[in-house]
């Protein structure tokens, strides 16, 4: 989980030239703090709990501006909705084939490997996606 304290997250924003409203801080600390991989339309839901004149125009924007300053990355799938990944460390998503479901997944050892590749690279890389598809434990019962 990525935690940013809300003092750090208006300067992040600010410094971007993003407005710093409510409905955007309450879109950020949904999806900031998040452990799932979550929709659009699923923030949307739990944003319009608390501020229910919100569209989800106001949701999509918001992600995209933090998918543009390095705070999220957009996971899209071949003929799915798009996931919110807040985490833009090195790691494996492990995606599921049947409900969906993305779980990360960290090591040492990958992290040393991809330190190792950026070190012999000659550009910065913006961005990096890994993903690996299983079942997950309830898929793989039934």
């Amino acid at each position: 989980m990525i935690f940013m304290e809300t003092k750090q997250l208006i300067a992040k924003l600010r410094e971007s030239g993003a407005k710093v409203t409510p409905q955007r801080l309450a879109i950020c600390e949904i999806i900031l703090s998040s452990k799932e991989h979550p929709t659009a339309d699923q923030i949307f839901e739990k944003v319009k709990k608390t501020h229910p004149t919100i569209s989800l125009a106001t949701v999509y924007q918001t992600l995209h501006l933090l998918s543009q300053i390095g705070m999220l990355q957009e996971l899209g799938f071949s003929g799915c909705i798009s996931r919110y990944d807040p985490d833009t460390s090195f790691h494996v998503n492990v995606v599921c084939p049947k409900c969906g479901k993305i779980q990360d997944y960290k090591t040492e050892s990958m992290e040393r490997i991809w330190t190792q590749i950026i070190k012999k690279l000659e550009f910065k890389p913006i961005g990096q996606r890994v993903e690996v598809y299983a079942y997950c434990d309830k898929c793989s019962r039934t």
